[in-house]
């Protein structure tokens, strides 16, 4: 099948693969936060200069995130389809591309908290720690809070980075608008889908990221 569809059918099929893909972003940015933050966490608090500091377990930690984000997304994609299909009972769908877009994020969010809050204060928490403050008290009342800014901002990166992997998970047919652009524009050669396609992730990307900047700057000035 080549050429244009009738603009009913155009309409359909944009709106249906635009919720997919608002489905995976939305469920892979909640998994990819609540992955990332706590092992942001523990890679900062670990260092050599951390407030518990643990050698081994932060060489672990980063090797394994470093080498999470080395790998091409697409090749993890592919090495992951056993996983998924052991996970979610098949490597079809929306659902089962949440597996390996989220797989592919957490390493780079977790980076993204460790920076974030290595930007924080050192006076803040030396001032905790000389009033016999826990850790616990050092990440719930001076790291999380005063990296709030750069957190958002970083998940508001991660969510454009997730826009992607969602589109590159039509390969295995991962649906959303990835799956879309692949099986029609692509394959029957419908530039009318493609460029549909192509503005629809292009205003997905920028609302995310004009919303984001606009949460980050709110909060900058209430502080």
């Amino acid at each position: 099948m080549r050429g244009r569809v009738d603009w009913e059918t155009f309409w359909d099929l944009m709106l249906n693969a635009t919720l997919e893909t608002v489905y995976m972003v939305a469920v892979a940015a909640l998994f990819t936060v609540a992955m990332g933050l706590p092992l942001g966490i523990i890679l900062f608090i670990t260092r050599k200069d951390g407030i518990h500091p643990a050698a081994t377990l932060n060489r672990l930690l980063s090797g394994l995130v470093n080498i999470g984000r080395s790998l091409p997304f697409i090749v993890l994609l592919i090495a992951l389809i056993p996983f998924t299909r052991l996970i979610i009972g098949t490597t079809l769908g929306t659902t089962a591309a949440i597996v390996p877009i989220t797989l592919g994020a957490f390493p780079f969010f977790a980076r993204i908290v460790e920076n974030a809050l290595d930007e924080v204060d050192k006076g803040r928490i030396e001032a905790i720690l000389s009033m016999g403050g826990t850790g616990w008290h050092i990440v719930s009342k001076v790291l999380l809070p005063e990296a709030l800014p750069a957190l958002l901002a970083g998940i508001t990166l991660t969510t454009v980075l997730l826009i992607g992997f969602s589109s590159m998970a039509g390969v295995i047919g991962g649906g959303g608008l990835g799956d879309l652009a692949i099986r029609y524009g692509y394959q029957r050669f419908n530039n009318q889908i493609m460029i549909g396609t192509v503005v629809t992730l292009i205003v997905l990307v920028q609302l995310v990221q004009t919303l984001g900047d606009r949460l980050v700057r709110s909060l900058a000035h209430r502080r």
